[in-house]
């Protein structure tokens, strides 16, 4: 009951449910969801965590880069719920929306949107 309730708890949030959808198409780092989602990076981290902690999504560490990607061997239920949602979701506006924003930002330095992010944190 408990997984239950934290999976069903971690797709309840637009905000989470979008992050996830921006992994369809692979791994991202940090710095990237935060750019196409245009949240604070603590927002987004926190949104993160709850999805991994429903174990719906895998994270590494590299370097100073955290990533993460849908997860690869999820259990039965867990992917069924995977499944559903990514083929629901795929085609609506906000996630074709964050796709093509997506695609934008795989050509964008790490360097360049952590350093973004951390001007913005002092200000």
């Amino acid at each position: 009951m408990n997984d239950f309730i934290k999976i069903t708890k971690s797709l309840s949030d637009e905000t989470r449910v979008r992050a996830l959808m921006s992994l369809t198409e692979g791994e991202l780092c940090l710095c990237q969801i935060i750019e196409i989602l245009k949240l604070a990076p603590s927002t987004i981290s926190k949104h993160m965590n709850l999805l991994f902690d429903a174990g719906l999504i895998e994270k590494r560490k590299q370097g100073k880069w955290q990533y993460y990607r849908i997860h690869t061997q999820p259990q039965p239920h867990i992917k069924q719920i995977l499944d559903w949602t990514l083929s629901n979701l795929q085609d609506k506006p906000t996630i074709k929306s964050d796709l093509q924003k997506r695609c934008c930002v795989m050509d964008m330095d790490l360097e360049d949107l952590s350093a973004c992010y951390k001007k913005q944190n002092q200000n």
